[in-house]
């Protein structure tokens, strides 16, 4: 059996169904869909280079890669290379094609390192460094299952704070973007973030399919967003949190807990039955926050990184 890498099809409904199974299967806690799949391939900034690859034995699609330089990076020349092969296909030599083919990819249009997110398993991480890749940051996948147990009581929102939901800037969702590109600066990264480009952030971000915006809370405080957390759901009982942040100006007010408590609280509601998060494994007020809602760790991941020579 030979196992072959091209490109995903977006316009042949097997090959984003494929990608879909093959994450769900190797990668549960993130969620996808086949619009969401098709949507990252259309709208995502043309700089970015990005190539959504599938590794196809006897016409199934049985491992997958997202490719991408990071193109709103503060330091030029980052790539990622992001491999998940099913469980029960690896050994076929899926993963190396994938890998090379992404690495050579990244390097044909300039960038010079390669970062690459695994999950945190012995053979995962051999096949990394066989390939010349080195340990870097660790984070950490949390679930929820909203169907046992109660969620904590809401907490009081403070005096001057008001609570609202993205979609009540439907007709202006700059003020969001703001808050984001400020807070993703902030975030603990191998790969620092300047978020500039707004009618890039709307066609990426702001318009994924998988974006719930009567989810999405947003804390309201001397006129302006100031502290977020943005859900994405799959229509099939699933909810993951895409980010979370707060302005630097109300840091430490308990406001980024206050979104997020109300947001599961909303999902439950809405017959949400899973919910996930991650957290960079440096980030204990959020990995708190998350502790109180309820949430416990079910998969640890470690990015590895490698230059391009």
């Amino acid at each position: 059996m030979t196992v072959l890498v091209r490109d995903l099809r977006p316009d042949v409904p097997a090959d984003p169904e494929g990608f879909v199974r093959v994450r769900r299967l190797a990668l549960p806690y993130v969620l996808f869909t086949p619009e969401s799949v098709r949507h990252v391939l259309a709208r995502i900034h043309p700089d970015a280079h990005y190539r959504a690859l599938v590794a196809e034995e006897d016409g199934e699609v049985i491992g997958t890669a997202q490719v991408s330089v990071a193109h709103e990076s503060t330091e030029p020349g980052q790539g990622y290379v992001n491999v998940y092969v099913r469980p029960d296909r690896t050994g076929r030599g899926a993963g190396r094609l994938l890998l090379e083919t992404g690495e050579a990819h990244l390097a044909s249009v300039g960038a010079t390192r390669s970062y690459s997110w695994i999950l945190d398993a012995p053979g995962n991480r051999a096949f990394a460094e066989r390939r010349g890749y080195t340990e870097g940051r660790t984070a950490h996948f949390l679930s929820r299952d909203l169907t046992a147990g109660g969620l904590p009581a809401l907490p009081a929102t403070p005096p001057g704070v008001e609570l609202r939901t993205a979609a009540d800037f439907a007709d202006d969702p700059r003020p969001v973007f703001e808050l984001d590109a400020e807070t993703s600066s902030d975030e603990p990264s191998a790969v620092q973030l300047s978020l500039s480009d707004y009618e890039a952030w709307l066609d990426e971000t702001w318009e994924h399919p998988l974006l719930d915006r009567e989810l999405t809370m947003v804390c309201v405080a001397d006129g302006r967003p100031v502290a977020f957390t943005a859900a994405r759901t799959d229509g099939a009982g699933r909810y993951f949190t895409a980010m979370t942040g707060t302005a630097r100006s109300h840091r430490g007010r308990g406001l980024a807990k206050l979104a997020k408590a109300h947001s599961l609280h909303r999902a439950r509601n809405a017959g949400v039955t899973e919910a996930f998060t991650g957290n960079d494994a440096t980030n204990g007020p959020m990995l708190a926050v998350n502790k109180w809602l309820g949430y416990e760790t079910c998969a640890t991941e470690v990015q590895y990184v490698r230059e391009l020579g």
